[in-house]
């Protein structure tokens, strides 16, 4: 695994254990996927509220979509200071 993009080391637990800690690529997925399971919490607080489903309320699609745009900002911020930093890379001389 050394020398993988996205590999991070293992951290260890005192009895010479060692739990393997998830790559970047990992953690990202991860993430990506909790931002598309927001959107979709959101289409469908949105959806019950205008079908008029009982207990869904203004307030929960309100909720739902503002946690959406929220993780939909967090990543395109992340993106930008990713390409950035890729940017920064590319311009160096060697």
């Amino acid at each position: 695994m050394a020398g993988q993009v996205g590999a991070l080391p293992s951290a260890s637990l005192g009895a010479g254990v060692a739990l393997p800690q998830p790559g970047f690529l990992d953690t990202l997925n991860r993430e990506l996927k909790n931002v598309s399971a927001a959107q979709e919490h959101a289409s469908v607080a949105e959806a019950g509220f205008a079908a008029g489903v009982p207990g869904d309320t203004l307030a929960k699609a309100l909720v739902a979509s503002d946690r959406a745009s929220v993780a939909w900002n967090a990543t395109v911020a992340v993106r930008n200071e990713l390409v950035g930093a890729y940017q920064s890379v590319m311009n160096m001389q060697f």
